[in-house]
């Protein structure tokens, strides 16, 4: 957004009250509400000139005529930079969500799926979890297992636990001994490797081969060309029945941009990502509005936090809401299960 200039004690305030109170109510905010919510000793004209000064510089914008004002997104943005006081979770707070963790999880997707789905629990809006993409999994075991003459099932085993399989159809049938030393091969050659760059590391391994090794790479390599494309990422997403809920998004024609966005994963995934290009990479951030480049974001605001395994980032989680959120409280939280999901996903590598 556009340089503006810095407000002064009034205008912070006011813009504070206005931001508060738009928060918890979801209607226009006018002047009495702001001397009486918040017990100024200015008067209410007073007030009324200081929010016509904020919308001017493009902090608030009035809807209609004679009505309150409402924070814009530059509004927003000022509030959760310079004016907003972060909650702190009590240690109470934080064995709650502990607890949303304590049913035994098989793998990486198990821990997101139960993150978004407390994320989802504790904002009332969607909660959002990028699982590790194949740049960031490594193969810890890889299995061939026929089902046919020519038919494999191709196990691939990676350090956050979870175990991907895909069925293949080779030119040629492997023979009993054939598949005994190419999974050994595998495994030898492949252990610890990105899953995304196992072909080319097999390429590169045949210009040093030679005789029974090159062969034993040449299979290996038409084996792998074999698999299919996978998603770079899969999101989980839960509770987005509940932004439907919000006085936002009750006419068609606001709730169809929220549901078109929903239907994206991969949109929400680079939103996740955006929002921590537009902060910190490495910590929780807030994207609001206009300020993703694309318009998907209209009249939304995303929360949204990297989780790091070995001092690695490998995923993104979030909160998705309107633009009303209370970043306050949410920063926290996102942040506290974060971490939490770093921790949970290093016990797998283990």
């Amino acid at each position: 957004m556009p340089d503006v200039p810095e407000l002064n004690d009034r205008e912070r305030l006011i813009l504070y009250a206005v931001v508060n109170c738009y928060i918890t109510t979801a209607e226009a905010v006018g002047s009495r509400t702001v001397v009486k919510r918040f017990d100024m000793e200015l008067s209410a004209a007073t007030v009324r000139n200081v929010m016509a000064d904020l919308e001017e510089m493009g902090y608030l914008q009035q809807l209609h005529t004679s009505s309150g004002r409402v924070p814009t997104d530059r509004g927003y943005r000022y509030y959760v930079q310079h004016l907003m006081r972060v909650q702190e979770l009590t240690l109470a707070e934080k064995a709650q969500i502990e607890e949303q963790f304590a049913e035994r999880v098989r793998d990486a997707d198990d821990v997101l799926r139960q993150a978004s789905h407390l994320l989802a629990l504790v904002s009332h809006h969607a909660g959002l979890a990028e699982s590790p993409g194949d740049e960031t999994a490594e193969v810890q075991r890889m299995e061939l297992l026929p089902i046919g003459d020519r038919r494999l099932v191709v196990l691939i085993v990676d350090n956050f636990g979870r175990v991907r399989s895909m069925s293949i159809e080779l030119p040629s049938p492997l023979e009993g001994a054939e598949l005994t030393r190419l999974n050994g091969f595998l495994n030898e050659h492949l252990h610890g490797l990105s899953t995304n760059r196992l072909s080319s590391a097999v390429q590169e391994k045949l210009r040093s081969f030679l005789d029974d090794q090159r062969f034993l790479a040449q299979q290996a390599l038409e084996v792998l060309n074999l698999l299919p494309m996978r998603p770079r990422s899969q999101l989980f997403l839960e509770g987005a029945s509940q932004l439907f809920e919000q006085p936002e998004f009750q006419t068609v024609e606001q709730a169809r941009g929220v549901f078109n966005l929903l239907e994206e994963h991969d949109r929400i995934i680079d939103l996740l990502r955006t929002a921590a290009v537009h902060g910190s990479p490495e910590r929780t951030t807030v994207l609001i509005g206009s300020e993703d480049e694309h318009g998907g974001l209209d009249g939304l605001g995303m929360v949204a936090s990297p989780y790091r395994v070995n001092d690695r980032t490998v995923g993104m989680i979030g909160v998705l809401g309107p633009r009303r959120m209370n970043y306050s409280r949410l920063m926290t939280v996102v942040d506290y299960t974060a971490e939490l999901v770093g921790r949970m996903l290093g016990r797998f590598g283990r």
